[in-house]
């Protein structure tokens, strides 16, 4: 990832720990940030959102600017717990990041975590086209 810009330190921390860990930790640690998701907020269930339809995990995507930052919030069902682990890691992981940082995030976030020894192609496809959509998000409130 030395290529992208740095990420937000809250982001850095969770990329760095997991990289410490091991496959079976990665997944329990998955699993555990799976059930820190916040619910989409109820303004957004009648906006129009980002739809990652490149997934065959149905999610959905909104950004709120919060002055200079953005906040992303994601509408995955309980029946994918890792990918609603990866939306809550980058929901924490981006809280208080400004939509410049999010827009520089790589998009092989997840092969930097180490999570290609953990999930198949197919969940690792999804996840990179949930952080191209996440961008598309944020490139929306930039422009509000």
């Amino acid at each position: 990832m030395s290529e992208h810009a740095p990420l937000p330190p809250r982001l850095q921390a969770i990329v760095d720990d997991f990289r410490a860990l091991d496959r079976d930790e990665k997944l329990e640690s998955l699993l555990e940030y799976s059930e820190q998701l916040p619910d989409m907020p109820a303004q957004f269930r009648t906006a129009p959102l980002e739809h990652v339809d490149e997934c065959a995990t149905p999610i959905a995507i909104a950004a709120e600017r919060q002055g200079d930052a953005i906040q992303f919030y994601f509408d995955i069902p309980p029946e994918s717990p890792t990918v609603r682990g990866f939306a809550s890691i980058l929901h924490a992981g981006l809280a208080q990041a400004t939509p410049q940082q999010a827009l520089a995030l790589p998009n092989d976030l997840h092969y930097a975590m180490g999570l290609q020894s953990v999930l198949s192609p197919q969940r690792l496809n999804g996840m990179h086209f949930m952080i191209l959509h996440l961008k598309r998000a944020a490139t929306r409130a930039l422009q509000q």
